[in-house]
């Protein structure tokens, strides 16, 4: 199983009932195909940074989970259909990880550091 990290932006003029019926939805979406969600937060309504259809607030959610690699897939198929959800961002946090170590690698052969106590001059 993979991690994931899906954020999403709901609608601002969303009832409690119907916000609540959204999230369980991308909840259920996840949890039905063999993934298990890891740790969810729920930010609340808050100011955008620019105006999306017209709203200048949103409802946050985001969520942590381990799923297999067809779960993402059918929650982007069905996130795209719903108009309560404005935006949407969902990123795979081990190939996240593995592009870090890379890049991390490749700083470190630029810039060797030394390895005796030595100060190297500039």
């Amino acid at each position: 199983m993979r991690n994931y990290e899906i954020m999403f932006l709901l609608r601002p003029n969303l009832t409690e009932e119907e916000r609540k019926k959204n999230i369980d939805a991308v909840r259920s979406i996840i949890t039905d195909n063999g993934g298990e969600i890891v740790q969810q937060n729920e930010w609340g309504r808050r100011s955008l940074s620019y105006e999306i259809a017209r709203f200048k607030e949103g409802y946050y959610c985001d969520y942590l989970f381990k799923s297999p690699h067809p779960v993402p897939t059918e929650l982007e198929r069905k996130i795209r259909v719903n108009e309560s959800i404005l935006r949407w961002l969902i990123i795979n946090l081990d190939e996240e990880k593995e592009r870090d170590r890379k890049m991390e690698k490749r700083r470190a052969k630029r810039n060797p550091s030394p390895t005796t106590g030595e100060e190297v001059s500039k």
